[in-house]
């Protein structure tokens, strides 16, 4: 596994000989002029059913809040190195819900169990460029697949640590980095993701994350990724991703997505992330017909090896899996799972900024603990629709609905889940 996935680096890095056209840091115009500063203004409501029988906690959840993410990018220093900052700034007020009613994930509690009226935190990093590679340090967002900071809530996850992109050869960015704290969606302080929400305890979180690995676009059709990382007192991953789509006729096109994580654990003996508790291989392959307007997909997704799928204290969105969809993650130990999706796009039919989506996923054979067995379903539905003019261009209107159903328990008990999302983006510089 380890050797494929580093022959693979190798042939990207030799099949690419064409070196990037021209240098970012040469054409950089300044620290001010090449600046932005933008806001994204973000309103949530959020609810939940559970429908599970013989429930004995709180059976609904709702919440409603507005957020507000704004991000400062500074442009670069002109000469061979180039130096800049940037700045995130998170701030949420919860516009209802109260105890009871808090258990969405949405804000902070105090200890009473009761949800905060407001929250926020900021951050900032230093930079570097020399030609077309960056190094940066301190607070930011991740997108990596063994590394991905969750933006499913009010407000993102963020990250702090250092991370080096290069793109010095045309289509092949390579990524290394080091990060020593991450912090949850709904806290606001420093290294939160070990907060434990029902003790009001800080718990073991990210201590150390090492993360190595790119992506090379072989062709305008065909890239793969790979990457490597190591959590402290957790586990290890190998991830490798191979991307096609081949054009058909013109309006439409077969795409395939494969993806693959390698993953050992590197904790205490006797913990869930031990190396006995957990050692698998989860690996999804996905492929959709585009004609027109109209997607068709399938996918497939499996679990083999100990424990289930891990993740989480290296960001709540690493999990580049076909069937990591609104609810559950289809990620138990052993767990096959079976999905369709379908989407469509109303601008060809006359509603530009208008698109649907529905899916339905189904998991079987996942070892729960008290089965080996168990079985799950889950069914979405989106719907979004951006404004493509006037005063408030770029707002958009978002409707999402999940129905997940487990007799077993498999991810959690069953509840239909809403969120109806209001996103205006405010460009500011």
């Amino acid at each position: 596994m380890q050797v494929m996935k580093w022959s693979l680096i190798a042939l990207a890095v030799a099949g690419s000989t064409q070196l990037a056209v021209a240098s970012e840091q040469s054409d950089s115009k300044g620290f001010v002029e090449d600046s932005s500063l933008s806001v994204l203004a973000r309103n949530l409501y959020f609810s939940r059913d559970v429908r599970a029988s013989g429930h004995t906690g709180q059976n609904y959840s709702k919440e409603w809040g507005q957020g507000f993410i704004g991000t400062f990018e500074s442009g670069f220093t002109q000469g061979t190195v180039g130096f800049g900052v940037d700045a995130i700034g998170l701030a949420g007020i919860k516009l209802d819900g109260g105890r009871g009613h808090n258990e969405t994930g949405l804000f902070p509690t105090d200890g009473d169990g009761r949800s905060e009226d407001a929250y926020g935190e900021s951050g900032g990093a230093v930079k570097l460029r020399v030609s077309n590679t960056v190094l940066k340090y301190g607070t930011q967002f991740t997108a990596m697949p063994v590394l991905a900071t969750d933006d499913s809530r009010l407000l993102p996850e963020t990250i702090e640590g250092f991370l080096v992109t290069s793109k010095e050869i045309e289509g092949l960015e390579l990524n290394a980095g080091h990060f020593t704290s991450l912090n949850a969606q709904s806290q606001t302080y420093h290294d939160s993701i070990g907060w434990n929400a029902d003790d009001h305890e800080k718990g073991p979180g990210l201590t150390e994350a090492n993360v190595l690995g790119g992506t090379y676009a072989i062709s305008d059709s065909l890239s793969t990724s790979l990457y490597y990382s190591k959590v402290e007192d957790y586990f290890r991953k190998y991830y490798a991703n191979v991307n096609y789509t081949l054009p058909l006729a013109e309006e439409q096109s077969l795409a395939f997505d494969f993806n693959i994580y390698d993953t050992k654990g590197d904790g205490r003996t006797g913990s869930d992330y031990s190396e006995d508790a957990l050692d698998n291989r989860a690996f999804s392959l996905s492929g959709a017909y585009t004609i027109g307007a109209h997607t068709f997909q399938l996918q497939y997704q499996q679990i083999d090896g100990d424990g289930a799928y891990a993740y989480g204290v290296d960001g709540g969105g690493t999990i580049f899996l076909a069937n990591s969809i609104a609810r559950s993650d289809f990620n138990a130990e052993d767990e096959r799972s079976y999905g369709a999706m379908y989407k469509l796009d109303l601008a060809t039919f006359g509603v530009p900024g208008l698109t649907f989506m529905t899916r339905y996923v189904k998991g079987v054979d996942a070892n729960t603990g008290e089965t080996n067995s168990g079985k799950e379903w889950e069914r979405d539905v989106d719907v979004k629709y951006v404004l493509q003019e006037g005063p408030a261009k770029d707002l958009s209107l978002r409707v999402r609905q999940a129905t997940y159903r487990s007799a077993d328990a498999v991810y959690s008990e069953s509840l239909d889940e809403l969120r109806l999302i209001v996103e205006y983006p405010l460009s500011i510089l």
